[in-house]
């Protein structure tokens, strides 16, 4: 059985036109190209396939409502229509829905209070809602399965518990957090008239006729009211917040005047004797600072000693070292020097080969010649023929000649041919030996320029160590703080990362550059408009693709604890330990960016190998690297090209020192090749010039071969038959013979000059590489002395450290005794003046004369006085106690008027910027549900149309049946109960393809209609769903639906009617073939 065939009731036609500004007045008019643009985003927005997530796929019920056992009921993923007479338990299983899925009792219309579900006689009522669960969009699919159910028991005392499990059966939770978590995962609505409308709703809805509930009715269909009720809560809460800060602001005036009392009141009881309370313990500080004195004197001598020690090691060094490299530096034009001489000898060399080549090439051919010549005399001998005598020696002294003549130039040739082939030679090795001199001229210049660009880097660093990071760091700074000042930034960047980072072991200082490259030299920023912002500040310092990288993280003001997986190794530390970090934003970077928790630092390679890939690498590490910056993996291992720090060492003149060195040699280096080059170039020069002379001599030979061969065909084909002059031809074969000898002796001597060449040539390469050896050696002790050189120079900066400390500390020590003794002078001075004020009163010292009895009396009188103005005044402790009381209180409160203010003002900017978004969202849905109404309309020809009055809260439908033009258009009252039904299930219809649910369940929706319309409305319907097969529509009806098309998307559970007596309803299928999951 195939699928219904749908016709699409969508216009065609699609046209983007710019959006047009609007204003929040009533509704809009809905033009041609906005119902075309909504069309085709609904047409996108439809798929074919079935619902994966959040559909219904059973029910059951246990004595809810008048029913002691519903189901269970198996709904399809697409259409389901629930059929059964009044009383079947339809309206029971769409109640049962709202309340298993947590919905309010009041929201079913059905009673007040959940107690009412439990059938009369029960204790309690159970219902079981199984969701879908597949597919991407699957809630914990790895928890759950491919179902959740979701189980409710609901007690005789209205109160009910939950009960979530997995498809097996098992618990997962019990809790209401777990089912409204998946309902939201789900967008699942149980609440919202769109996604179940009940029976009540449904008949109110039909029936009423007022704007306002139409309007009421949509605004909760698109859960705008939602919207609008938060939003009014928020204002409602700006309003009270703003109540707080004008109480709180005049509170603050006058918690402001009452500390001011206070203070003024503890002032007024300042006495002398607490200006002398207070000099005592100065004079104690003074004291005790001055006996530490010695020990700190002590501490510096101490540490002076070892620094000068430690210096004088390291100048001894350093010194020790210079003599190797100049004993290497003195090597190196000998070096050159023979090579250029091993060059030379063995060119000779080569030539002396050639010469001797040619030789025997000759050699040859005069025995070839030897062969032929005797042939011929046979020949001639056994000839029969005679002819003149005459001629015959004439023809044959010619031809002779002619032949003598053609052997030397074929000769000559042949000696051209050799020699061109030797220059040939010659040329190409020259020419490789040339480019193989560039390309090392080529990375020689390379380094030189690095490291000289280095060497001013760290130069222009020694004023201003951000130059290290690169030479606009400085202004880029600036420029970012310019910025901040302006207020362009939200929050100021970090950067670069490496100025906050500090080693605590220098000798692990290549290995972390290694380790963070790049990341020395990036920036942090906390969002994305001020990474743009940041951008734009760069692009006037460096040029394109050449800027430093910018990472765009949240800032925060603590470290994150990563103890659960970094790497912990009792010997070495990780890269996030062995990191000094005063700066919590640069941490987190660097551990997102490079996990440097993982990394180990291993100063020993064969450590290292031994501890990542002898045996398993140590829990939560992925890779280590070591003190010459080699990257080790379990099972590869990558070595460093980089040979010194180049933005962490601390000792900055011995990286210029050393860049220095390097620069000289690499200068020393370049002149030598270039030196070589200008020779090689020559050489080309001159063989190329030879060879061309030869080539243009070997044409001039070839001409002459040319001619003399016609010349001598001419008189051997003369047809007279001359005879040969035998004795010619032996004279010939002796003259031959006789060259041959020569060939043979000038061999013997080009062998002996080969023999004694390459001897020399042996000399000269053994030469060459005992100073290649002796380089080496100086190499190899020079390599032990930089290490030495490295720890004594880190010897020095530690004792440098030291004595730097104990004298900062010397200097805090004497200046916290210069300033208590200025203290202590200022006490006095008080004191005196004080005591002067006093002398006024009493200009001098009463002498005491009066018996015992007498004082007494005058103590007693005085104490009284001195109890009344501590009654008038109020005692010090107490007095000064309401003071901190009243101090504290009035900053507590300027600082939450503070922060209220800025909180009222920010939620201004969000609330405007919310509403706005609010206003266009509300205008989108409005315009979306006009054009699906519209359209649904013309299925029957209608013609209808919607106004939205957002200010007044009203929906007005004016519908008019027909082919009739729209100015003829009426009110609903106006129609029938069928047409005013059609019309509502087509305004329902366009609120359903506006609202996200992955049901809809409606319940006898067609209950006012007549035969004509419920065909038409229930064909709309089937064309929705069939165009949106994502979604399941549950359609509960009185109606037999017998007239429905058969498909495998529709399914219909038909109700039996309830008898007298029954405690169980099953259900029946219908004849409908059933969807297969």
């Amino acid at each position: 059985m195939g699928k219904r065939k749908v016709e699409s009731f969508s216009i065609p036609g699609y046209h983007k036109r710019p959006r047009q500004e609007y204003t929040d007045e009533s509704d809009d008019e809905l033009d041609e190209e906005e119902c075309s643009q909504f069309h085709s985003d609904s047409n996108s927005s439809s798929q074919s396939t079935s619902g994966e997530v959040g559909i219904i796929e059973s029910i059951q019920l246990k004595n809810f409502m008048c029913h002691s056992m519903l189901g269970p009921f198996q709904f399809g993923s697409n259409v389901n229509f629930v059929v059964g007479n009044n009383g079947s338990g339809k309206s029971a299983v769409l109640t049962a829905l709202i309340v298993g899925l947590g919905g309010k009792a009041t929201t079913t219309n059905r009673g007040s209070s959940l107690k009412v579900f439990v059938k009369d006689g029960q204790t309690s009522a159970d219902v079981s809602v199984t969701l879908r669960n597949r597919g991407k969009d699957a809630y914990k699919p790895d928890i759950y399965g491919s179902s959740i159910i979701v189980n409710q028991h609901i007690s005789m005392d209205g109160s009910r518990s939950y009960k979530l499990k997995s498809k097996t059966g098992s618990l997962i939770s019990s809790k209401k957090e777990e089912l409204i978590a998946i309902l939201d995962h789900f967008n699942i609505q149980v609440d919202n008239p769109v996604s179940v409308l009940t029976q009540e709703m449904s008949k109110h809805f039909l029936q009423s006729k007022n704007e306002g509930d139409k309007y009421k009715f949509f605004m909760k269909a698109t859960q705008l009211e939602q919207m609008k009720a938060d939003y009014s809560y928020i204002m409602e809460t700006k309003s009270r917040t703003h109540d707080q800060i004008e109480q709180g602001e005049g509170l603050l005036q006058e918690l402001k005047q009452h500390y001011l009392e206070k203070e003024e009141r503890y002032k007024s009881i300042a006495f002398v004797n607490e200006t002398e309370k207070e000099m005592k313990p100065i004079k104690d500080s003074i004291d005790i600072e001055e006996g530490r004195t010695d020990k700190y004197d002590q501490k510096l001598k101490e540490w002076q000693a070892k620094l000068n020690e430690a210096e004088e090691k390291y100048k001894a060094i350093q010194d020790k070292l210079e003599k190797i490299s100049e004993e290497a530096q003195a090597l190196q034009p000998q070096c050159v020097h023979l090579k250029a001489d091993v060059q030379t000898k063995r060119i000779a060399y080569n030539e002396a080969e050639a010469h001797h080549n040619r030789s025997r090439t000759e050699l040859k051919q005069l025995e070839k010649d030897d062969e032929q010549l005797r042939k011929r005399i046979e020949e001639l001998k056994n000839s029969a023929d005679q002819v003149s005598e005459s001629e015959k020696l004439e023809r044959q002294k010619k031809i002779a000649h002619l032949k003598e003549q053609l052997k030397m130039v074929r000769d000559q040739e042949d000696m051209m041919v050799q020699e061109m082939e030797q220059f040939q030679q010659a040329i190409y090795k020259c020419k490789e030996e040339h480019a193989r001199l560039k390309r090392e001229e080529l990375d020689v210049k390379q380094a030189l320029d690095y490291n000289q660009r280095q060497l001013r880097e760290l130069t222009d660093s020694k004023t201003n160590r951000l130059k290290r990071f690169g030479q606009h760091v400085p202004v880029l700074l600036e420029a970012i703080e310019d910025a901040c000042r302006k207020r362009q930034f939200k929050h100021k960047p970090v950067g670069p990362l490496g100025a906050f980072i500090c080693l605590k072991d220098a000798e692990l200082t290549l290995a972390v550059e290694t380790c963070l490259k790049s990341l020395l030299q990036a920036f942090c920023c906390d969002n994305h408009q001020d990474e743009r912002t940041l951008q734009t500040l760069m692009s006037k310092f460096y040029p394109s693709g050449h800027r430093p990288q910018i990472i765009v993280s949240r800032f925060r003001n603590d470290i994150y604890d990563v103890r659960h997986r970094a790497v912990n190794h009792p010997k070495f530390p990780s890269v996030l330990t062995a990191l000094e970090i005063d700066n919590a934003v640069v941490a987190n970077c660097l551990i997102d960016m490079r996990s440097i928790e993982t990394i180990l630092l291993i100063k020993s390679n064969q450590e290292a190998r031994l501890v990542m890939q002898k045996n398993r690498p140590p829990q939560n590490c992925r890779e280590a690297f070591t003190a010459e910056g080699d990257q080790v993996f379990e099972r590869r291992y990558y070595s460093s090209d980089n040979t010194r720090p180049k933005f962490l060492s601390k000792d900055v003149e011995a990286e210029i020192s050393h860049l220095q060195k390097e620069i000289e040699n690499k200068m020393a280096q370049l002149s030598a090749s270039q030196e070589c080059l200008h020779s090689i170039e020559k050489e080309i020069r001159q063989n190329e010039d030879y060879l061309n002379h030869h080539r243009r001599k070997q044409k001039e030979f070839q001409i002459k071969i040319r001619r003399i061969n016609i010349e001598i065909a001419d008189l051997e084909n003369v047809e007279e038959h001359q005879s040969v002059d035998i004795s010619t031809l032996e004279d010939e074969v002796q003259e031959n013979r006789h060259k041959m000898e020569c060939v043979k002796q000038d061999m013997q001597k080009q062998r002996g000059k080969m023999e004694e060449l390459r001897n020399i040539l042996r000399v000269a390469e053994h030469k060459l590489e005992e100073i290649k050896e002796k380089l080496h050696q100086v190499e190899e002790i020079a390599s032990p002395v930089k290490d030495e050189l490295n720890q004594a120079d880190l010897e020095v900066e530690k004792s440098k450290h030291h004595w730097q400390h104990y004298e900062e500390k010397h200097k805090e020590h004497l200046a916290s005794i210069k300033k208590l003794k200025e203290q202590l002078a200022a006490k006095e001075k008080e004191l005196k003046e004080r005591i002067a004020q006093a002398t006024q009163i009493y200009p001098e010292r009463i002498e005491v004369n009066r018996t015992v009895k007498s004082l007494d009396t005058e103590m007693n009188r005085l104490r009284d006085k001195i109890n009344s103005e501590r009654d008038h005044h109020g005692n010090r402790e107490e007095i000064l106690k309401q003071l901190l009381e009243a101090k504290d209180k009035y900053l507590d409160a300027e600082g939450k008027v503070k922060n209220l203010n800025k909180f009222i003002k920010l939620l201004d900017q969000i609330m405007t910027q919310r509403y706005k978004m609010y206003q266009q969202f509300r205008r989108c849905l409005t315009l979306r549900c006009k054009w699906y109404f519209n359209v649904l309309l013309h299925q029957r020809s209608y013609s209808g149309k919607m106004c939205f009055d957002h200010k007044n809260e009203t929906l007005s439908i004016t519908v008019q049946p027909g082919d009739i033009n729209k100015a003829a258009l009426n009110d609903m009252r106006s129609l029938s109960g069928g047409e005013r039904s059609f019309s509502t299930v087509c305004f329902i219809l366009s609120l359903w393809s506006i609202a996200e649910s992955p049901f809809r369940c409606l319940d006898e929706f067609d209950v006012y209609m007549d035969m004509v319309n419920r065909r038409i409305s229930m064909d709309m319907m089937l064309k929705m769903a069939d165009s949106q097969r994502h979604r399941q529509f549950i359609l509960l009806t009185p109606q037999s639906m017998s007239s429905l098309p058969t498909s495998s998307l529709i399914r219909i559970l038909r109700m039996q009617d309830p008898e007298r007596g029954q405690t169980t309803l099953n259900f029946q299928h219908g004849d409908q073939e059933e969807e297969e999951d």
